[in-house]
């Protein structure tokens, strides 16, 4: 297959992503967030409501897999895996929503870059400022459970705010949409009696 066929290939599905399957994805994407979000609640919950040492709260998944919770490689696959959906899924944002999905979208870039850095001192031994273990650099100075609480904060939050304004645009928002996701809204609105 040439390049251009793959290229050809892509373009249809990220136009799909982002018009008659947007809905859809983003409501994949959103399952996929909460549920990682539930273990690290799980874990925040072992170490501050149950008394647990650190090494040893590993959410609720990490308790049968505790290599889910030590593998750099499984932290790093779903850091890049959120970062490709905030690019592919950011066309379908228009209107109001486009800024809030971009500001998350460029966080989670950010979140990404500290995750390489601690795959890449994982895979070579070599650790930031000669420490004992893989340190990104904001857990520098922020321990590394609530460093995580804290970009997941700072991811979600937007992320929300631009699925809220997404689902539920304004009239003008809607005209410029390409996807359905908000055409339920849009029709409720116009509806309602003035």
């Amino acid at each position: 297959m040439d390049t251009s066929a793959r290229t050809g290939g892509w373009r249809a599905v990220s136009e799909a992503l982002n018009t008659r399957w947007h809905k859809a994805a983003l409501m994949a994407y959103a399952i996929v967030v909460l549920a990682h979000w539930a273990e690290h609640l799980a874990q925040a919950a072992q170490i501050y409501l149950l008394g647990w040492p650190a090494p040893k709260a590993n959410g609720a998944l990490g308790m049968a897999f505790p290599w889910l919770v030590t593998s750099e490689w499984m932290h790093y696959g779903y850091a890049i895996g959120m970062m490709v959906a905030f690019i592919v899924l950011r066309h379908g944002f228009v209107g109001r929503s486009r800024p809030w999905w971009r500001a998350a979208m460029w966080i989670q870039v950010w979140h990404h870059f500290e995750h390489l850095l601690l795959l890449l001192q994982a895979l070579t031994g070599a650790h930031l400022l000669g420490g004992a273990k893989p340190t990104s650099i904001a857990q520098l100075v922020i321990p590394r459970v609530e460093l995580h609480l804290f970009y997941n904060t700072i991811v979600f939050i937007p992320m929300v705010v631009a699925m809220v304004y997404h689902l539920r645009p304004k009239p003008e928002d809607v005209a410029l949409m390409r996807c359905t996701c908000g055409t339920g809204a849009a029709r409720r609105a116009e509806a309602a009696p003035v």
